[in-house]
């Protein structure tokens, strides 16, 4: 084979490697949109798909069997080339050893293989050897002629004061990168509002109108046969939840995409996603119901609320509060509670919290506990972890911690969770490739809606609050 055409091979060889690599990346960022779509419905506890999504799921899977099949094809291309290029440098290998023994005879002493200024690489001859691009078996030969000057070099070593600072050596290691390891951000969930009646947003609209009776009839006893009836007219109202957005984008530059060895987007919409899921939960339990926000529970008028005022709190003086706050659902929604939310810090001081015998006060439900004020369930931050007065404790980070005069103070709240109504779309994903086009730019973008409403009945929520829920001390 001659000169002209090994190097032809090779710049086919070369083409084909870097289009199977655009192909590989192409498949796996398809595979990350299609992960985010399955995401969001896990992460809504779901164990289906909106029509949109399922539509765009099935588009994306139609995608990676296609790019599957172009990457066979390139493998294949690849593979047939290689085998190509190997069986041309078996070929020449009776001239090069020819001419390694023509070598050995005429040369009686030679400079190393490797020297600087002598035009050699021996990362070059690596590279072309472990790519089979090798053809003329040059690189193979200069590779073993280096062996053997480094097998002969040991006889008579020299030694240099090098260390791994760099630039006395340090520049020759190289520090290592984990990038499948790519440590993501750390954010809250959503707890809070993956306990709510969760329904999917209806199409077509951007409000969603509940109707609601203000006064109801009424009954009496009759005061004797034929005696007047009782008639009281109703009145009815509507309670109304508009329909709000939250979204999200990252401007990204086309080289990182396509030259980053991890799938740079995936990392993008995973973070957008997860901050997605924590937005929602705040506007579930603090939207203000201005500026596009939601009225989340805090801001909802008619919720019952309970002052626990005290410079000394104690388990046993809140544990009394709860109960208050059970019995107020009880009385004023005639319908019992469902599950108390709270801060992780104000669970774990229930959990610090012991008698006076230095016994805890919250203990596993295992143990058979006696005189608990309640029992810990899973060690977690952000799902039940425990019972108390016979409800399941959720705790989310989400939960205000900066309430109060001291701008300190937390609450619980104790919530029949059924009629606390979120709609929710799936979440979509977009990439716009027109917007930043004249600099290379690639926008990665998220967006879903969502309505929610906790009007339908107020008094199912009861917050505790006060200076006795300041920040604990352990």
């Amino acid at each position: 084979m001659s000169s002209t055409s090994n190097s032809q091979t090779a710049a086919m060889f070369q083409r084909l490697i870097g289009k199977r690599e655009q192909t590989a990346r192409d498949r796996e960022n398809v595979i990350a949109r299609r992960a985010a779509i399955t995401a969001v419905a896990e992460e809504e506890a779901r164990d289906y798909l909106h029509p949109e999504e399922d539509a765009e799921f099935r588009e994306l899977t139609g995608y990676v069997k296609r790019l599957d099949e172009d990457l066979k094809r390139l493998d294949q291309r690849i593979a047939e080339l290689s085998d190509e290029a190997e069986r041309s440098a078996t070929i020449s290998d009776g001239a090069a050893a020819v001419q390694r023994a023509r070598t050995r005879v005429e040369t009686v002493r030679e400079g190393r293989t490797y020297e600087q200024g002598n035009g050699r690489s021996y990362l070059q001859d690596m590279m072309r050897v472990q790519l089979n691009m090798d053809v003329d078996g040059g690189s193979r030969e200069r590779l073993q002629r280096h062996a053997r000057d480094v097998a002969e070099a040991a006889a008579s070593p020299e030694y240099r004061d090098l260390t791994r600072t760099d630039g006395a050596g340090g520049f020759a290691v190289p520090p290592l990168w984990l990038m499948s390891q790519y440590v993501d951000l750390a954010r809250a969930g959503r707890a809070y509002a993956n306990v709510c009646n969760t329904q999917p947003l209806p199409a077509g609209t951007d409000s969603i109108n509940i109707p609601k009776m203000s006064t109801g009839t009424a009954t009496a006893v009759q005061t004797a046969d034929n005696g007047a009836v009782q008639e009281t007219d109703l009145t009815d109202t509507s309670v109304t939840a508009p329909v709000r957005t939250i979204a999200g984008q990252q401007d990204v530059a086309i080289q990182l995409l396509d030259q980053s060895p991890v799938s740079f987007d995936q990392i993008v919409f995973r973070d957008l996603v997860a901050d997605f899921a924590t937005k929602l939960d705040v506007q579930v339990i603090a939207g203000t119901g201005t500026s596009g926000q939601v009225t989340g529970i805090r801001s909802t008028a008619g919720i019952t609320t309970i002052a626990y005022t005290s410079a000394t709190p104690t388990v046993a003086q809140l544990y009394s509060k709860l109960a208050d706050a059970v019995q107020r659902v009880h009385t004023l929604r005639f319908m019992p509670p469902t599950v108390i939310v709270m801060h992780p810090r104000r669970w774990a001081w229930f959990l610090a919290a012991s008698d006076s015998a230095g016994r805890p006060l919250v203990v596993p439900d295992a143990g058979n506990p006696q005189n608990a004020v309640a029992t810990l369930g899973a060690v977690a931050a952000e799902q039940v972890v425990g019972q108390m007065h016979g409800l399941p404790v959720v705790t989310d980070p989400s939960m205000p911690t900066t309430l109060g005069a001291g701008t300190n103070e937390d609450v619980i709240h104790i919530v029949r969770a059924s009629d606390l109504l979120l709609f929710e779309s799936g979440i979509r994903s977009r990439v716009l490739p027109d917007v930043g086009s004249g600099n290379l730019t690639v926008r990665l973008q998220v967006y879903g809606y969502l309505a929610f409403t906790a009007g339908r009945y107020p008094t199912s929520v009861v917050e505790l609050g006060g200076s006795g829920l300041a920040a604990p001390s352990f």
